[in-house]
């Protein structure tokens, strides 16, 4: 018997499959090309040898191993929520550790966002939380991303006029892919907004350890309301692999949460817990001293790229440099210039990126379709010189 498209379920069928974004990850269009796609920590900054000392500990440690083979606390490990807790300002009860920042978003889609409800994102927006909204709506309000972050302004104004949301999503540190942070009044005032209007924003801020320039905004305004959840993860420092994040939550959000990943995935696996609980609270400064150690390579990298795009291509993009995170996303200053035929181009020459227009909130607006996401995180500065020579070419 062959399967059919009327044996799925009406969700599985209107889910939509990703464009350009995933498929440019998956596949370089030249031999050797130099890939500045994603948002991956370099291997360099990545933990390994104490990775491997916290999991021979772990094994060497009878109680620790038989509790990292058992199952988990929905909530998580305890010790681990107290040190995120901890660097967080909260009470542990309002800490969920979670299966990375995707599973965080989707478990605060399903929580709070209505079937069919219309939600407010980022404009560009990173596309894994539209994947991630399909499970409840694809109802968006698309709102501008400026130069101090998600334009309040905006919103407020589309709410006077009678829209009505669930929810609003944002990146507040170092956005993905646009690179710029919200600002300290406009996080307050989204925050009184969602208060007034009764909504929730979401907060994803997988970057913000990442900061090399600039001033820390705070989060302290998000943690602190009953409209914010913020959802954070391991991803970009202890490496993508783990699947280990967490969640901020309103108190009153908490049990919901639970109740509905009993129905899902139950807990985030027990193994990776122990190791991550045994590298972070075993020395308290550890990871902050691996996060500095990291920051000081995306520095120099996003140095290294910044200085060779005005060196070989002057004048060709309007360019803001990174205060941290790991995407540069400069816009092209000829509105004669065709973004695709130049993709295609670099991509011949042996260099790909990201195109803007995959990261527009409504793909009939093309929004960004000027910009290019550059990720510099993962590449050597040799690699990223070669990288803009080559784009050189193509120009």
């Amino acid at each position: 018997m062959t399967a059919t498209g009327d044996r799925l379920s009406t969700l599985a069928r209107g889910l939509s499959a990703p464009k350009g974004f995933v498929d440019a990850s998956l596949t370089a269009p030249a031999v050797k090309a130099i890939r500045l796609l994603g948002g991956i920590p370099a291997p360099e900054a990545l933990p390994v040898e104490a990775i491997a000392r916290a999991s021979a500990q772990l094994w060497q440690d009878p109680d620790a191993a038989i509790a990292s083979l058992q199952y988990s606390p929905a909530h998580g490990f305890a010790a681990l929520r107290d040190w995120i807790a901890n660097r967080e300002g909260v009470d542990p009860g309002r800490i969920v550790v979670t299966n990375g920042g995707m599973h965080g978003l989707s478990l605060s889609v399903l929580t709070v966002v209505e079937r069919g409800a219309t939600v407010a994102v980022d404009d560009p927006v990173f596309p894994g939380f539209l994947w991630a909204l399909e499970v409840s709506t694809t109802g968006i309000l698309p709102v501008p991303v400026e130069a101090d972050g998600f334009d309040v302004e905006h919103l407020a104004r589309r709410l006077a006029a009678g829209e009505r949301i669930a929810a609003a999503y944002t990146v507040p540190d170092f956005h993905n892919p646009a690179q710029v942070s919200l600002s300290a009044a406009k996080r307050q005032a989204l925050i009184e907004l969602a208060e007034r209007h009764g909504f929730y924003v979401i907060v994803d801020n997988p970057y913000r350890e990442l900061r090399f320039a600039g001033r820390d905004q705070g989060v302290a305004v998000f943690n602190d309301s009953d409209r914010a959840i913020h959802v954070n993860t391991f991803t970009k420092t202890l490496g993508p692999g783990w699947r280990v994040g967490w969640l901020v939550l309103p108190a009153h959000l908490v049990d919901p949460v639970i109740r509905l990943r009993n129905r899902l995935d139950v807990h985030t696996s027990s193994v990776t817990q122990g190791i991550v609980e045994r590298l972070v609270t075993g020395d308290n400064q550890w990871f902050d001293r691996m996060v500095g150690d990291a920051t000081a390579l995306y520095r120099e990298r996003a140095g290294v790229l910044v200085d060779a795009l005005h060196e070989h291509l002057p004048g060709a993009f309007e360019i803001q440099a990174p205060e941290g995170g790991l995407f540069l996303w400069p816009r092209l200053t000829d509105d004669g210039l065709d973004p695709a035929a130049l993709f295609r181009r670099a991509a011949a020459n042996g260099v790909v990126y990201q195109q803007g227009e995959f990261f527009a909130a409504d793909p009939r607006q093309r929004s960004s379709a000027r910009h290019l996401r550059f990720a510099y995180s993962d590449r050597t500065p040799q690699e990223l010189r070669e990288a803009v020579r080559r784009l050189a070419q193509a120009f």
